[in-house]
């Protein structure tokens, strides 16, 4: 079933657009590498759609990260638009 894709955002550039990562190709390489979940599931894919409502655990940096995607975002923009991007969850719970 095809999706147009107006609600949607590719999880690599999503990540960018966020600013967990400094270039699209790391979100990229993390979320193939097995880094990524999307709502709980591993994801591999970096084209895989999020939407707002999504959750997002992120491995990277040494560090576990949660969050829900509040909007998708148009550009890589400034730290404070960013943050807007994005709410967080706190630590994930299956890192003991």
């Amino acid at each position: 079933m095809a999706d147009d894709g107006a609600d949607t955002l590719r999880l690599d550039k999503w990540l960018f657009h966020a600013r967990l990562f400094k270039a699209r190709g790391l979100a990229a390489d993390r979320i193939e590498g097995g880094g990524v979940r999307v709502n709980g599931a591993p994801v591999r894919k970096p084209g895989r759609a999020i939407r707002p409502g999504d959750q997002i655990t992120v491995s990277a940096h040494g560090r576990v990260i949660a969050l829900r995607v509040l909007a998708l975002g148009t550009r890589r923009g400034p730290a404070p638009e960013a943050r807007e991007l994005y709410e967080l969850l706190g630590d994930d719970p299956s890192q003991g």
